[in-house]
């Protein structure tokens, strides 16, 4: 059951950058735009969030000679996968999809514009310690389940759902209602295995849209 006051819909990163034809596409990720659709008029409340990077960010493996995409390098806060350029400011692949229903949308968090630092999760940039404001803005308002939905499931909704546990939300992912890269980790496992995994330890329930009558 969906408590319309105290339940929220987040909607991560459906900007064309990250669907077919994008700079970093994921298979089939047009189509949670459709789903997401479906989900909204269930919910009196949502928010989403936006990649927004300035060119040159350090996250693109442009701006590391010698360095292709998805290579992994180590920054000062850790280990960055390195992406094609993508959801660059200003660019129209990186508006939210215009198809998406914003009618329920509250507010949009930008991420990813500080040049120095990824930013993958809704409430902390990749140090894990800088937040985005998201977490104060759900606290104001009272809102104490989150509904997770978008893109990828492996990178910017698992550790989305990671950071929303630890601050002491609760946190549903939707499985339908997103799509992941999968990139391989070895041994047949991929990103999106380790990233089941990890929510699953969490306690982070995943569901389908139909469970929540969408």
């Amino acid at each position: 059951m969906i408590d319309r006051a105290t339940d929220i819909l987040g909607l991560v990163d459906v900007q064309p950058t990250f669907m077919p034809g994008g700079e970093l596409a994921v298979a089939d990720g047009d189509a949670v735009v459709a789903v997401i659709n479906c989900l909204a008029p269930r919910f009196d409340h949502a928010f989403a969030t936006q990649d927004w990077h300035p060119p040159g960010h350090l996250s693109f493996a442009s701006a590391h000679p010698g360095h292709r995409p998805f290579d992994t390098i180590t920054m000062p806060y850790g280990e960055q996968v390195l992406w094609p350029d993508h959801a660059v400011q200003g660019s129209p692949n990186a508006e939210l999809h215009r198809d998406l229903d914003l009618t329920r949308v509250e507010v949009i968090i930008r991420k990813g514009f500080d040049r120095n630092i990824d930013s993958y999760s809704t409430f902390f940039e990749n140090d894990r310690r800088t937040p985005t404001g998201l977490d104060g803005w759900l606290r104001q308002r009272g809102f104490r389940r989150i509904f997770l939905a978008g893109l990828a499931t492996d990178f910017c909704v698992a550790w989305s759902a990671e950071d929303a546990v630890r601050l002491g939300y609760q946190v549903v992912v939707i499985e339908d209602a997103c799509r992941g890269i999968g990139m391989p980790l070895g041994n047949s496992r991929t990103t999106m295995d380790a990233a089941r995994e990890r929510l699953a330890g969490l306690g982070v329930r995943m569901v389908s849209s139909a469970v929540l009558g969408a």
